[in-house]
């Protein structure tokens, strides 16, 4: 091959391997602007979906706080209720020593009467007698109207919204006063019910630290749920039930342990496992929150440090038993 021919093959070569230059660069072009474009589209779809998390985001806290709030309402509710049937049953307890005290003041009345005629004679037997009574009925009223007062102030405490402080408390008296309470609430509410109110109180008892507030509640709402439910079984055998509530205390592995415990219709074992849960209830539509359980395990279990546990038997009753540590 000539010379010619050589610069001919030369020309041809570099010209090829110039295209393919161009081709590739073209290529790299290509594939630049391609991937920018993906890349492009990724990361407008990356923000649009950040923006519609963020959207998401909003919209479930702003649920959150609706279900806060509307919790928070449903509380206040059950408290409520609750605080409605224990002025009820402290309307009835606290008429026991008014009497009392309206009683013992009209004698004292009469008494005093008597004594001026006594001074007017100075008939000192007669006085010293007339003193001495008036001393011993002075002292009843003292009595009655401290019980009057701690009435009162059971049903302050028990509407106080703040969270209290811990003090030791006589857990006997403090869970019988709250049976008769709740007893008579919900007899001012059904006034045709009836119970037998039982208890077997242990006598060595231990001073429990406890929230009054907090622990009240529990008390009231057990044993309203207890009346309510030998009050349903009294409705479909109402002539051969007889409703009875038992409250017990006792000891038991270095705690004290409460219950309260009835004979209604029990608890079915299918919802035993739901009871404390929050919103479960069995009562019908309108008659129940489904917070009272609730609330109650919540105040024993976190604002305790306690236990409540139930034993339920269909047609028979059910148990409800709270163990509280005393040291």
């Amino acid at each position: 091959m000539d010379s010619s021919g050589l610069q001919s093959s030369g020309v041809i070569f570099f010209v090829l391997a110039g295209l393919v230059v161009i081709a590739l660069m073209l290529g790299f072009i290509v594939y630049f602007i391609v991937s920018y474009r993906h890349k492009k589209k990724d990361a407008d779809l990356l923000n649009l979906q950040k923006k519609e998390i963020e959207d998401q985001k909003k919209v479930v806290e702003k649920t959150l706080e609706q279900l806060a709030e509307a919790q928070d309402h449903l509380i206040q509710s059950e408290k409520m209720a609750s605080l409605g049937l224990l002025i009820a049953g402290i309307s009835h307890e606290i008429q026991n020593p008014l009497n009392f005290v309206k009683n013992f003041s009209e004698i004292n009345q009469e008494l005093i009467s008597e004594l001026k005629d006594a001074l007017d004679n100075n008939d000192n037997n007669e006085i010293k007698e007339i003193l001495s009574n008036l001393d011993e009925n002075m002292s009843k009223i003292v009595f009655h109207g401290n019980r009057a007062d701690s009435i009162v102030k059971g049903m302050l405490t028990h509407s106080r919204n703040s969270q209290g402080s811990k003090v030791a408390k006589d857990i006997n008296a403090l869970a019988e006063e709250y049976m008769r309470l709740s007893y008579h609430g919900f007899k001012a509410k059904e006034k045709s019910f009836s119970a037998t109110l039982e208890t077997d109180l242990a006598s060595n008892l231990p001073l429990v630290p406890v929230i009054e507030e907090e622990i009240s509640r529990v008390f009231l709402n057990l044993f309203t749920n207890a009346f309510y439910a030998t009050f349903e079984k009294k409705k479909l055998n109402p002539d051969h039930f007889e409703a009875r509530v038992l409250l017990k205390t006792s000891l038991f592995n270095n705690r004290v342990e409460i219950q309260i415990c009835d004979n209604g219709n029990g608890i079915p074992s299918k919802n035993i496992e739901k009871i404390f849960q929050p919103f479960f209830t069995t009562k019908p539509s309108g008659e129940g929150t489904g917070l009272g359980l609730s609330l109650s395990y919540n105040i024993i279990k976190a604002g305790h440090d306690g236990e409540i546990k139930v034993e339920s038997n269909p047609n028979e009753g059910s148990c409800f038993k709270i163990y509280l540590k005393y040291e």
